[in-house]
């Protein structure tokens, strides 16, 4: 038996993907720099998708092979991270809408919020054009999507109070 990398498991309709914090992950305060929550979220969905039997290798080697992108992304950094934290990146997938998946994610300490990100993923041909999933991959993330319907990113729910309270 070799050692293998953990792809995290599934709570329900979560997938949860355990992350140690690393010197190389801090700034020069010892805080999780900012874009390095986007790399956490990143290897959440991976793994998701691993774990759920999608793999981006097999997906790239079909006939019309097909690739992610990334379209939107809202974060809401709640709390820092530090270094030598085990965090938790929660990741959940809400919905496939024609190319779009959506993604609610969450890194979080003992139960505890940290970050929060809203995410569409876009499933494109190779040369960007965005496309539809292919039928084994819907089937594949059907059992685990919530099935509840979205609601605009946090990001702009609060954009929009703001606006109000400020007529």
């Amino acid at each position: 038996m070799t050692d293998q990398p953990t792809a995290g498991r599934f709570d329900g309709q979560d997938h949860l993907l355990p992350v140690r914090v690393y010197y190389e992950d801090t700034d020069f305060t010892g805080l999780v720099y900012h874009a390095n929550y986007v790399r956490y979220f990143e290897r959440g969905r991976s793994d998701f998708l691993r774990l759920a039997g999608v793999g981006h290798v097999e997906l790239l080697e079909q006939d019309e092979p097909l690739a992610f992108v990334v379209s939107d992304l809202a974060i809401k950094y709640v709390k820092p991270a530090r270094i030598d934290d085990a965090l938790v990146v929660r990741t959940r997938y809400e919905a496939i809408k024609g190319p779009r998946l959506i993604i609610r994610q969450m890194v979080e300490r003992d139960g505890e919020v940290l970050c929060r990100a809203d995410v569409v993923a876009v499933c494109i041909h190779l040369d960007g054009r965005p496309r539809r999933p292919t039928k084994r991959l819907v089937e594949l993330i059907t059992p685990w999507l919530s099935g509840r319907a979205p609601d605009p990113p946090f990001s702009l729910k609060g954009r929009r109070k703001n606006a109000q309270a400020s007529q």
